[in-house]
């Protein structure tokens, strides 16, 4: 996904006369007449589009960027099916949804949502990843179960959905990925063939045919339960997400649901509520010494947490998951942490064993296999997620990618907790139930779209 450093910006229009495409009694249209690339441009790099036997062919060059087919026309809402089959899993592709060209911003690259074609092993194919912008927003770390779909050497059947804020995905009828973005109400859509530098990827094949664009009588298509949304609206449900049993711990304007870890009420000090965010408020690295941490009214068994956090630099704080107050401390109450730190600046990064003090772990006991391409930067926003299932097996993500696992009571986590802190709390962490906890480490840290779903 990354574009080379210095590929040209040349663009190539194919210049025949726009057709008129046929257009069917149910709406759709054609956006490739099978015969020529009418209607379409390159974009970006120097990669090879030919029609051959019906198909558009994007064939792979030795030291080209990524390159785009792109429609001429601009669109908004629509639903978009095509069949694409990639000959070999050394390079991978995609098809852009709403996508831009050379902006200030982004000198001479396309940049934009794109339906990622992944081969490799990852075999993320249908995932959502954000072209030469914000990278990943779908992994298929969310979704498992549909890393299968996809087939290389053979034709397969991709549809998207854009209406609205919502995106959807498709391949081979299986449902993969749904995105809520309020970025790019329209743009255009292209076809990517991605770049190489090695021999073994030079001369690789992308097919595309069948392409075809619905832009009225649009009515979205359903998803099955239980696909997680990555939702990108602060603070927001999506009529799916509140059918399937979401609920927002924090409205995005009060503090209602919340209350300090120390007394019945919200503390009066030290957290603000503004501008759509929970904020702690900074007092020079002192743990719990301001506001002090603040806990859900309710306590939660099973669930599904998903949190976005924003750090200030040098910031610490955590998410806490099975408080129960019972546990006499000074400081910080206990429970098992989702770490919230700036690993860069922070002292406590190099802390603990291992890592295990470093941003998306749990605290003190296990450390996040994290990928430095899903940690964004200091004053941007983070989505983390804990899932912790009926049977005790606990999983922590950071921007869709899941960073580790473990299960409450197993021998792994009861030898990790006798060489942690917390050995001196008797069946630390293993409460049947439990508050959420938002932790007041002394430093400024925002926090929005904190949602949960009971398992």
């Amino acid at each position: 996904m990354t574009l080379a450093a210095g590929v040209a910006a040349a663009t190539l229009a194919f210049a025949s006369p726009r057709p008129a495409f046929a257009q069917t009694t149910d709406s759709w249209q054609n956006l490739f007449d099978g015969k020529t690339l009418t209607g379409w441009k390159r974009l970006a790099g120097t990669a090879d589009y030919k029609v051959e036997n019906g198909a558009i062919v994007g064939t792979t060059v030795m030291n080209s960027g990524n390159t785009f087919l792109v429609t001429e026309k601009e669109y908004g809402d629509f639903a978009l099916e095509l069949d694409l089959m990639i000959e070999s899993p050394v390079s991978n592709s995609g098809v852009q949804t709403r996508s831009h060209f050379d902006t200030p911003e982004h000198k001479g690259v396309v940049f934009g949502r794109q339906l990622e074609i992944d081969p490799s092993e990852r075999s993320w194919s249908g995932g959502v990843y954000d072209e030469a912008r914000r990278q990943w927003l779908y992994p298929l770390d969310l979704h498992p179960a549909a890393k299968t779909a996809f087939k290389v050497g053979q034709y397969n059947h991709l549809r998207v959905e854009c209406i609205g804020n919502e995106m959807k995905t498709w391949v081979n009828n299986i449902p993969v990925a749904y995105v809520v973005d309020p970025v790019d109400p329209k743009g255009f859509i292209g076809l990517q063939v991605h770049g190489i530098t090695t021999k073994e990827q030079e001369g690789k094949k992308v097919y595309f045919k069948n392409i075809k664009i619905k832009t009225t009588n649009l009515k979205p298509s359903a998803f099955p339960a239980d696909i997680y949304v990555v939702n990108f609206v602060p603070n927001y449900l999506t009529a799916y997400e509140q059918q399937h049993g979401w609920k927002l711990l924090f409205d995005g304007k009060s503090a209602q649901g919340w209350r300090s870890a120390k007394g019945p009420t919200f503390p009066a000090k030290g957290w603000q509520v503004t501008e759509g965010t929970m904020t702690v408020q900074p007092s020079a690295g002192k743990e719990a010494a301001n506001g002090g941490d603040i806990i859900t009214n309710a306590q939660y068994k099973a669930f599904d947490l998903s949190f976005e956090f924003k750090l200030t630099p040098g910031a610490n704080s955590g998410v806490k998951y099975f408080v129960t107050l019972s546990e006499k401390t000074e400081g910080s109450a206990i429970g098992l942490e989702y770490q919230v730190l700036d690993d860069a600046l922070h002292p406590d990064a190099k802390l603990g064993r291992d890592g295990d003090r470093t941003i998306a772990s749990l605290y003190d006991l296990k450390t996040s296999l994290k990928n430095p391409r899903f940690i964004h930067h200091i004053g941007e926003w983070n989505v983390g997620r804990v899932v912790v299932y009926p049977d005790n097996r606990v999983e922590h993500y950071l921007n869709g990618l899941k960073v580790l696992e473990y299960t409450r009571g197993s021998k792994e986590y009861l030898d990790l907790v006798a060489q942690s802190k917390y050995h001196v709390w008797p069946n630390f962490g293993m409460a049947p139930q439990g508050h959420i906890l938002l932790q007041d480490h002394g430093n400024e840290v925002s926090f929005r779209s904190i949602k949960i779903k009971q398992l």
